[in-house]
C-alpha cells in the first residue's frame, strides 16, 4: 500500500502522450512522464485493499485479470510513495525480469483490476514501473551482477524474445552456462523486430543485452539453427534446449487474387521498417514502403494498429483497418464488472494519430475481404469487402462471424497487409528437433509442464501457449528456467513468483 488515504488526496496523474501530428514526424518513444516527485504522489494513490487483484494473473470469464507475473504491486508501489527507489526496483526484479519491457508495452493488466479502478480511477502502475526501472539505471542499481559460482552446467536458448531472454536470465543467475541463439542480426526476437520504435526504442533493449553480456550470457545472431545448426549437434554439446522460437506462422487470407503483387504480412512490413530504421534511419530504402500509398490493413488487434501508426509515419495517403468483430461498448457494460479485464472499444496510438491526420477512425468493423483486385500487370489495385454477422455453427453450436448476403463492397488499395495474428510455431523447427505438435500447431507438452517429448528439450513462449502478451511470455521463461534448472540440478532454486 501506499498512503492510507491517498487515493483520496490525490487525483490519478498519468504520462501524456506528444501530440499525434508531431509524434508522426519520427520513429521516437513519445510519452512525457511525471517528475519523480509526483510519481511518489501517485505511489501513494495505492491503498491497503487486503485483496490485491493487480496481482491475482487469475481468470475471470475467459480473460486474465491482474499481472500473470504475480508482481508485489502494492509493496513496490508502497516504497516509490516513501522514495526508496532502490527497494522498489528490488521488490520489482523479484517478479519481473524485464519492466524496462513491461513498463513500455504492456496493456497493463495490473491497472485493469486495481481496487481504485472499482469506483475511481486505478493506480498508474505502469508509469510507477517506468520510473522505478529508469531511475535504477541511472541510479547504477540494475548494473551487472554476475553469479559469483558456476554450476558447469551448459544450456543452449533458441530466440531471445521475451520468454527466451526471461529463460536465460533466469538460468545464468543460477550460475549455468547459457548461450541464446538468435537466427536475425540483434537479439530482442519480437521485441526488436516485431514491436515499432515508437513503442520500444531499440536501444532499451541493446541497454539489457549489454547488462545481460556482462553477466556472462554469450549471444549469437544471425544463426538459424534448424538450418545453419543441426539439433542433433545443440544435443551433443548441450545439457539442454529451451526452444523460445515464438509462433511466428503467420495466419493468411484464403480470398481470390491473394498472389497479387502488394500484399504482405504485417510482421514483414513491420520488420523491415525496424531494420532500416535501425540500419540507415531508412536510408537505405530497404522496407516495405506506405508512402503515398491506399493502404489497407486486415485485422484490428495490437500489430495492426501498429501497421496504423506506421503506415502515417511513412506518408500514407490512406489507411484503412478492417476488424472482423463487431465494435465494442465505449463504457463498461454490467455484464462485465470489476475486476474482470474491461471489454470496451479501446482508441489507440495509431486510430489517435489516423483521425488527427486523416479526419477519422480508420477502423471497419464487422468486415473481411472476400476478393483482392489486380490489374493486368497482376499489381494490388483495390479489395472486395463483405459485412459479417455473428451467427451460430449448427454442426458446432458454436457462435461464428458469416458473410451477410448481397454486402459485398469495392475499395481502392495498392498496398495490404495482413495482421490477422499467428497460427503456432514454425514448422522445421519442430521438425529439427522432433516435437510434437499439438492441434493448435504449438508445441506439445503435457499441462503445466515445459519439458517436450524429446529428452532435455524445453519449450517457453509463444511456441509454448501461443500467440501471447510479453508479460505472458516472461512468466513462461521464468517457469521453463526453474523446470530445466530441475532436471539439470535435481531440485531447482529458481523462484517463479
Amino acid at each position: 500500500m501506499g498512503k492510507p488515504t491517498g487515493f483520496m488526496d490525490y487525483e490519478r496523474q498519468a504520462c501524456v502522450s506528444a501530440d499525434p501530428k508531431e509524434r508522426i514526424k519520427n520513429f521516437n518513444e513519445f510519452h512525457i512522464h511525471l517528475p519523480k516527485k509526483k510519481q511518489q504522489e501517485q505511489g501513494a494513490r495505492c491503498m491497503d485493499c487486503g485483496v490485491p487483484f493487480c496481482q491475482a494473473g487469475m481468470v475471470l470469464m475467459g480473460m486474465v485479470s491482474g499481472c500473470p507475473l504475480h508482481n508485489l504491486v502494492p509493496e513496490w508501489n508502497d516504497q516509490v510513495f516513501r522514495g526508496n527507489w532502490k527497494y522498489a526496483y528490488q521488490r520489482l526484479k523479484k517478479t519481473n525480469n524485464f519492466p524496462e519491457f513491461t513498463s513500455r508495452v504492456c496493456p497493463a493488466l495490473c491497472e485493469a483490476a486495481c481496487t481504485c479502478g472499482l469506483h475511481g480511477d486505478p493506480v498508474t502502475c505502469k508509469d510507477n514501473e517506468y520510473e522505478i526501472i529508469e531511475n535504477a539505471y541511472e541510479q547504477g542499481y540494475a548494473a551487472a551482477n554476475p553469479p559469483k559460482v558456476r554450476t558447469g552446467k551448459r544450456v543452449a536458448v533458441i530466440g531471445s524474445g521475451p520468454a527466451g531472454l526471461a529463460a536465460a536470465d533466469q538460468l545464468n543467475k543460477r550460475g549455468h552456462h547459457v548461450t541464446i541463439f538468435e537466427r536475425d542480426d540483434r537479439p530482442g526476437g519480437l521485441l526488436m523486430y516485431g514491436i515499432p520504435n515508437m513503442k520500444l526504442e531499440k536501444q532499451v533493449i541493446d541497454r539489457k543485452v549489454n547488462v545481460m553480456k556482462e553477466e556472462g550470457i554469450e549471444f549469437q545472431t544471425g544463426v538459424n539453427v534448424g538450418k545453419d545448426v543441426k539439433a542433433a549437434k545443440l544435443l551433443k554439446d548441450y545439457d539442454s534446449v529451451v526452444l523460445a522460437c515464438g509462433a511466428k506462422h503467420p495466419r493468411d487470407i484464403n480470398a481470390t487474387g491473394r498472389d497479387a503483387k502488394g500484399i504482405y504480412f504485417a510482421v514483414d512490413f513491420l520488420a523491415s521498417t525496424t531494420k532500416s530504421l535501425l540500419d540507415s534511419d531508412l536510408k537505405d530504402r530497404k522496407y516495405i514502403s506506405a508512402k503515398n500509398k491506399k493502404v489497407v490493413i486486415i485485422g484490428g488487434g495490437d500489430t495492426g494498429n501498429d501497421c496504423v501508426g506506421t503506415c502515417i509515419r511513412h506518408g500514407a495517403k490512406s489507411v484503412t483497418q478492417l476488424e472482423m468483430m463487431p465494435k465494442l461498448p465505449d463504457t463498461r457494460s454490467e455484464s462485465n464488472p470489476w475486476p474482470e479485464w474491461p471489454r470496451v472499444c479501446k482508441t489507440d496510438y495509431g486510430q489517435e494519430e489516423s483521425i488527427a491526420v486523416y479526419g477519422h477512425d480508420p477502423r471497419i468493423y464487422q468486415t473481411t475481404v472476400k476478393e483482392f483486385l489486380k490489374d493486368k500487370n497482376g499489381n494490388l489495385s483495390g479489395i472486395i469487402t463483405v459485412k459479417l454477422e455473428s451467427k451460430k455453427d449448427e454442426k458446432t453450436g458454436r457462435m461464428v462471424m458469416s458473410e451477410v448476403a448481397g454486402s459485398e463492397s469495392k475499395l481502392d488499395a495498392d498496398l495490404v497487409l495482413i495482421a490477422a495474428g499467428f497460427l503456432g510455431a514454425e514448422k522445421y523447427i519442430a521438425d529439427a528437433f522432433g516435437l510434437k505438435l499439438n492441434a493448435r500447431t504449438n508445441v506439445e507438452t503435457a499441462p503445466g509442464e515445459y519439458e517436450t517429448n524429446v529428452k532435455k528439450v524445453f519449450v517457453a513462449g509463444d511456441m509454448h501457449r501461443g500467440q501471447s502478451l510479453v508479460v505472458w511470455a516472461i512468466r513462461e521463461g521464468r517457469e521453463a528456467a526453474a523446470k530445466v534448472d530441475e532436471f539439470l540440478m535435481g531440485y531447482t532454486a529458481l523462484k517463479v513468483q
